[in-house]
């Protein structure tokens, strides 16, 4: 789906293409596709690079056309994994500027309620992309608070009991944190890029260059925190469930020890020999008594060494 943005206190939406106004397609259909391509000359190998989930962040030139590719957070159900990037194309070409995702996001929206909010008047193409980027940085910072409420309450069920699926959880998580770190680092790298290219002072506001900046780097220093804690728990846990492991099989073997004293007390007096005490009176109760005595004399020395 497309939508026409024209800025003048904020983006509001307009019925169709004017200069310099901002083409932001979400999921685009095929007609959308056939728009870009026909109407606005957008080169199509552009498109099937942002096409690609894997894609890193990078700059591209195809004549005066300029390609950015950056990557932004995203909640995502798929193989149980609760966030991940995807890659989102800014395509910039003197009066056209198109941002083209094949993912539904709520950076964007966000972002476009954010300028009608705060009134903001957007003069270039790099000032969007750079206001992009530190937009993708705050929804970072947002999905890490989360992870991180996530990682607490699967410490919280691991306390109680030791489950695989918290373990599973907390690796889900881990890899959430993974895509993370790359995406930001990419953005950073790709960040250093665009600067070399829009230079001088129609281009670059010094001030908003400075929060980009800001915003990436915390976005990157906590990321490596949660990761380093995650990390840490994970191993924790793991530790406590081998450990777990070896108290009870000490313990099975200790029971089975505890059984294995009667049941020889009676394979002996079960065999068919003369053994003096069938004769007795109290024969039968004497051998019950005689390997509960043992029984418990087991279970005395296991208690002091400290396998119960």
């Amino acid at each position: 789906m497309k939508k026409f943005l024209h800025c003048e206190a904020g983006y509001m939406e307009i019925d169709q293409w004017l200069p310099n106004c901002w083409v932001n397609v979400e999921c685009p259909t095929q007609d959308d596709i056939n728009y870009l391509t026909n109407e606005l000359q957008v080169p199509e190998s552009f498109l099937s690079d942002i096409e690609d989930t894997d894609e890193r962040p990078r700059i591209e030139y195809e004549g005066r056309w300029l390609l950015t590719i950056l990557r932004i957070p995203v909640q995502s159900t798929e193989q149980g994994i609760p966030f991940t990037t995807v890659p989102i194309g800014m395509i910039t070409n003197g009066e056209i500027i198109v941002s083209v995702c094949y993912y539904k996001s709520e950076l964007i929206d966000d972002f476009i309620r954010y300028t009608r909010r705060k009134e903001l008047v957007i003069r270039t193409k790099f000032d969007l992309i750079l206001r992009i980027i530190h937009s993708s940085a705050v929804w970072f910072l947002k999905y890490l608070k989360q992870v991180n409420n996530e990682v607490r309450m699967a410490e919280k069920e691991l306390e109680k009991s030791i489950r695989n699926e918290d373990l599973l959880r907390l690796m889900k998580l881990e890899k959430s944190m993974v895509y993370f770190n790359t995406s930001i680092r990419g953005n950073e790298v790709m960040l250093t890029k665009l600067q070399s290219i829009f230079q001088g002072p129609d281009y670059v506001d010094k001030e908003l260059l400075e929060d980009v900046e800001t915003e990436l780097r915390q976005a990157h220093i906590t990321v490596n925190i949660y990761s380093d804690i995650l990390t840490g728990t994970m191993n924790a846990f793991a530790s406590i469930i081998t450990n777990n492991v070896n108290t009870i099989m000490k313990r099975m073997t200790s029971i089975s020890i505890l059984l294995m004293v009667p049941t020889l007390i009676a394979s002996f007096y079960g065999m068919n020999v003369i053994t003096y005490a069938e004769d007795l009176r109290f024969g039968f109760i004497g051998i019950i008594l005689l390997a509960l005595a043992l029984s418990a004399a087991a279970f005395i020395i296991f208690r002091k060494i400290r396998w119960f």
